[in-house]
């Protein structure tokens, strides 16, 4: 999983989505612009991701691909994930610690 502060939302790959039991082409349709500018298609879907066992409603992103290649896991960005955690990032000790938003 690639933590991405700079991604918008969180998207996966479409293999997850669809272990998940999810028919990705009828999700929202969007774009989204990579390095250099290529467009691709991405389809929005409501989901549960759990993470450090806090469970969250999310609307995120599946497509089979970044840039033309492979996303084996997913990005989690700031729509979903950023948003309902505080991040620590250590570089020293490689870790990223992780607390609960207060509602």
């Amino acid at each position: 999983m690639l933590v991405d502060s700079g991604a918008d939302i969180c998207i996966f790959h479409s293999e997850a989505g669809e272990a998940l039991g999810l028919d990705i082409p009828k999700g929202k349709p969007r774009e989204v612009f990579g390095v250099g500018g290529k467009a691709s298609l991405y389809y929005l879907h409501e989901v549960e991701i759990e993470v450090g066992g806090w469970a969250h409603k999310i609307e995120a992103g599946f497509m089979p691909d970044i840039s033309g290649k492979r996303m084996p896991y997913g990005i989690v960005g700031q729509k979903g994930f950023f948003d309902n955690f505080v991040v620590q990032f250590n570089l020293k000790k490689e870790e990223i610690e992780l607390k609960p938003v207060k509602a």
